[in-house]
């Protein structure tokens, strides 16, 4: 039997624990650093397999490692599942009219729930070829919580969790199926507040020094810092205290998150190190004073070549999820849910990318049925952020994308919620674990690939991990 046909019956055996596994994470919906439902059921599959399972690695009760090992336990390869919801963007699976199934409440609208159970069915699959083969080597399936809140990743890569690691492996559910060679931008974050003076606003409003004040004065400082950064750099900002509700009251605290975003750590750094400055000047302007609390920080991810080269093979090998006509109607309902503006911004956007006649027969069938090929060039950055990008310092990695949703899809919305619990998350769940499983051993069983992107790895990084947070920044479990 060959390496895919193998890696083809592991993952269809399975099909049904992974998709059920699927729904039940889609279902418990859990925020970042609260994932203990989801984690749990993934452990209790690990280990059910004969995996060794390690919980609450790097300070995180919500993650963990599960570790299987053959003969010589060499070379060792690492495969990256996420499994934390976003707030408020819960949605009933497969509902083409938003329709949350408890108001308000958590929902996986970027499609965790695919990405932890395709992982799974990859840690499996390479542990049933590593079996039935009688190969050496050692597959390690890394549960990493809160990717959407503070991460995880960047913790696990500073407690030294991807040493010895030959390589690592990963997916995110999108609306096509390629390798990019794209990056995803640095990101720090903070917690920044003010201690001010109460008074009465009305009688005595000179004895009081607001809080409210310098938080709204640092707004206002950083909306004039825009002007003076690079293009591709982004800041972020949301109150979180206002410092009450009395407007009679001079308030004396408020609480705001900012998030700075930037190509390189060191550009990030530079900037956040700006908006710390405009805080401190916010504070002096209104005699109150100042505090901050790094609570988050990513690397920016840059795409191994090497591995994005053999994971291109391997996703076309394995191919594009077969879609049903049920599958192309149910995107084509997806995609008209969106409002006229969004609407028109998706049409605006994938007609740069496909002709007329393209365009007019994908808004009738909007599912992404083939592979796209691998442009190493493309190496422009995108405005996200990703944790990711702490394994890749740490380690050789490769992130591969998988379609789940239709095209034009936006992602961080209800409709994403609902594809992710729905056939079509289901069904590019299980190619995804097909192509990374293939990745895995392709790369196992050639030492050639592993030492050119190991050589990649150290000519890109200097082969030295150092995260991007201080070292005194722990997770800021109950506090992001």
């Amino acid at each position: 039997m060959t390496d895919i046909e193998l890696i083809r019956q592991a993952v269809d055996r399975y099909a049904d624990k992974l998709t059920q596994a699927n729904d039940a994470i889609w279902g418990y919906a859990e925020l970042a650093y609260e994932e203990s439902k989801s984690a749990a059921l993934l452990c209790g599959i690990l280990e059910q397999e004969g995996f060794t399972v390690v919980k609450g690695v790097a300070g995180i009760p919500t993650s963990f490692t599960a570790t299987f090992s053959s003969g010589t336990g060499k070379p060792v390869a690492g495969i990256l599942g996420e499994y934390d919801a976003l707030a408020t963007l819960s949605q009933e699976a497969g509902c083409t009219v938003k329709h949350p199934v408890r108001e308000g409440a958590p929902g996986h609208g970027c499609g965790h729930c695919c990405l932890g159970t395709g992982a799974l069915g990859a840690a499996l699959a390479v542990k049933e070829y590593l079996l039935a083969n009688q190969k050496d080597g050692t597959v390690i399936y890394y549960g990493c919580a809160a990717e959407e809140g503070a991460g995880a990743k960047q913790f696990m890569a500073r407690a030294g969790l991807f040493d010895g690691v030959d390589f690592v492996y990963t997916w995110h559910p999108d609306t096509k199926n390629e390798v990019s060679a794209k990056c995803s931008v640095a990101i720090m974050g903070a917690n920044f507040q003010f201690h001010g003076i109460t008074a009465h606003a009305g009688g005595c409003p000179h004895l009081g020094r607001s809080a409210l004040d310098a938080a709204e004065l640092m707004s206002v400082g950083v909306n004039y810092l825009r002007e003076h950064m690079i293009d591709k750099a982004r800041i972020h900002y949301a109150y979180v205290d206002a410092g009450g509700t009395a407007p009679n009251v001079v308030q004396d605290h408020s609480l705001v998150k900012y998030e700075v975003r930037a190509p390189k750590v060191s550009q990030m750094k530079e900037l956040f190190e700006r908006v710390v400055d405009v805080a401190r000047g916010a504070a002096l302007m209104t005699g109150t004073t100042m505090e901050y609390e790094i609570t988050m920080a990513f690397s920016d991810y840059m795409p191994n070549d090497t591995l994005a080269k053999v994971a291109a093979d391997c996703l076309k090998e394995v191919g594009a999820p077969e879609w049903s006509e049920a599958d192309y109607q149910l995107a084509k309902a997806y995609l008209d849910s969106y409002d006229p503006v969004t609407r028109r911004g998706i049409m605006e956007g994938l007609a740069e990318v496909y002709t007329p006649a393209e365009l007019e027969k994908i808004l009738l069938r909007p599912l992404d049925d083939t592979v796209h090929p691998y442009h190493a060039a493309n190496k422009e950055y995108e405005s996200g952020s990703t944790d990711v990008g702490d394994v890749g310092y740490a380690v050789p990695t490769l992130e591969l994308h998988v379609a789940t949703a239709c095209i034009g899809n936006v992602g961080h919305t209800w409709q994403m919620t609902a594809q992710a619990g729905s056939e079509l998350g289901h069904k590019g769940l299980l190619v995804a674990a097909k192509a990374l499983a293939l990745s895995v051993i392709r790369t196992m069983e050639s030492p050639e690939i592993r030492e050119a992107a190991k050589a990649e790895f150290v000519r890109k990084t200097g082969g030295v991990y150092h995260c991007p947070l201080p070292d005194e920044v722990k997770p800021p479990i109950g506090r992001y």
